[in-house]
């Protein structure tokens, strides 16, 4: 064969190679994780009072999903649950329980996507520490994965808003202040080191914002200047009295008296509260423009998230925790360049649980069997491309009698609250959210949904055979296949059981301070 065919052929094949290389090139993937950021406290949720341009960009442009709920709904748990897509009691971690043992964080997402190439960095509140003590009396909460990744700049606590405070990110304090700035400015070197490796990236931040203590930014005090802002429709204590009265016991009911002591006291929560997510979402716009700035956007997924819901006075509820729709469901967000055609909403229910195979699927990985959660990607190209029905919500943290499970569809929500004492029972509520989404109307009694509570009741007792079957043998796991049982008698139980909200208070001062 002559020299000038043979040449035309290696290019003809060069070229063929290099568009294969191209199109098969794996995603870089950011996933952005704020704290208590409940979904109604979104603009592309409905919320006009809430300024949040940058994600309801990501909506327009992406997917949204509408029903997105934490199966557990506090921070430390929720975190890794979004790591290791696992339900909190096969993770074995949270506040009152234990850390995350280090073989379970091996299986997080973060540490397969490096042991396949990717170029790891997480900055901002990790919430958990990954540590194999077994002691009770020394769980080695410090203890944090620093050198698991590429790059670090996270923290175990809460962290702090001052970024100065923060060791990892202090170098950024002059120019960004506040933290949430501060992470997105580390997300630039970032991005720019992780492009110099040659290496697809995976970056995760989880902002303090809007946690407590309201400490919003200044730089957008105009924001928000002057403006009022509306109660939720089931606002205060006669919108709660229907409620179980376990739901009523704990600090979610009785703290976080700023949102129901004054007009002036709540009017003040809420701007700083919104001051926050709006300094969230300024930080979301500045990584997209450091993804454009640095040539990487088109190949860039962006996922956001919140750790768990926020109350806000809704039923005269001030935290997380419960199963109701305010403090159990976030915002999701997902972004990906590649999509030929805009998302639009999903009314498909989605979890914590989904993050992490989500990612590993988008990587291009297996996902592990060990994972619990769905890969969402074929619910992004078509609105009906998962088939589950439902997931349970769960509570092992505080006081007793707010220690439950629930299950929850599309349009239906069933909440077994398991404590009994001699001045409550156990108590089912059923709500039908598809019509009812304040969760105003207990349909347990009402004779016309005793079908839909039967089998919602199902639902709910498979799910305790699951966590009977699956629960971790240490952090004190094993006793919820006893305490959530609705077989289980008020002595079968009590071996189990830690104290009330009153035993748990003696002594302390409840912080209901947003300062």
């Amino acid at each position: 064969m002559k020299l000038k065919y043979i040449l035309q052929w290696m290019i003809f094949f060069g070229t063929i190679g290099s568009l294969s290389a191209q199109e098969n090139k794996r995603p870089n993937i950011i996933f952005l994780l704020s704290d208590d950021h409940t979904s109604i406290a979104t603009g592309c949720y409905g919320n006009d009072q809430v300024v949040t341009p940058n994600m309801d960009k990501l909506a327009e442009t992406g997917v949204q999903f509408m029903n997105h709920y934490n199966t557990t709904s506090i921070c430390m748990a929720s975190r890794a649950i979004y790591m290791t897509g696992m339900f909190e009691y096969k993770t074995g971690c949270n506040f009152e329980h234990g850390p995350m043992r280090k073989a379970t964080f091996q299986k997080s997402f973060p540490m397969i996507l490096r042991d396949a190439g990717y170029f790891t960095g997480f900055a901002g509140k990790f919430g958990f520490a990954v540590s194999d003590g077994t002691d009770p009396s020394d769980k080695n909460w410090d203890v944090l994965p620093v050198d698991q990744f590429d790059v670090w700049a996270g923290g175990l606590g809460q962290t702090k808003y001052q970024t100065a405070k923060n060791k990892y990110i202090k170098k950024y304090a002059d120019k960004y202040p506040h933290s949430t700035r501060a992470y997105a400015a580390w997300a630039h070197d970032f991005i720019a080191e992780a492009k110099d490796s040659g290496k697809p990236f995976c970056m995760s931040i989880s902002f303090k914002a809007p946690h407590l203590p309201f400490t919003p930014d200044v730089y957008f005090d105009a924001v928000y200047e002057g403006k009022k802002y509306k109660k939720p429709a089931n606002y205060g204590a006669e919108n709660g009295e229907h409620l179980a009265p376990q739901a009523k016991t704990g600090r979610q009911y009785k703290q976080y008296e700023f949102w129901r002591d004054t007009e002036e006291n709540y009017q003040e929560a809420i701007k700083r509260y919104n001051q926050l997510i709006h300094g969230v979402d300024y930080a979301i716009g500045m990584i997209r423009k450091s993804l454009e700035e640095l040539g990487v956007d088109e190949n860039t997924i962006i996922i956001y998230a919140g750790d768990n819901g926020y109350s806000c006075g809704a039923h005269n509820l001030g935290g997380k925790v419960l199963p109701y729709e305010e403090a159990s469901k976030s915002p999701l967000l997902i972004f990906d360049p590649r999509m030929k055609a805009k998302g639009g909403q999903r009314e498909t229910i989605t979890s914590s649980i989904d993050i992490a195979p989500t990612i590993l699927k988008m990587a291009g990985l297996d996902v592990p069997n060990n994972m619990d959660g769905e890969n969402l990607i074929p619910l992004m190209n078509k609105k009906k491309g998962i088939k589950r029905d439902h997931i349970p919500l769960m509570n092992f943290f505080g006081n007793d009698e707010i220690q439950e499970m629930s299950v929850v569809t599309k349009d239906w929500k069933y909440i077994y609250w398991q404590y009994e004492d001699d001045r409550m029972k156990p108590t089912e509520e059923l709500y039908y959210v598809g019509k009812d989404r304040l969760e105003m109307t207990n349909l347990i009694s009402e004779k016309k949904y005793q079908k839909q509570l039967h089998k919602m009741r199902a639902l709910y007792d498979a799910q305790v055979k699951q966590l009977k079957e699956n629960a971790v043998h240490y952090n004190d796991y094993q006793k919820y296949g006893v305490l959530f049982d609705r077989n289980s008698s008020a002595e079968d139980k009590k071996p189990f059981l830690r104290g009330t909200y009153e035993e748990q208070m003696k002594g302390k001062k409840p912080k209901n301070h947003f300062n």
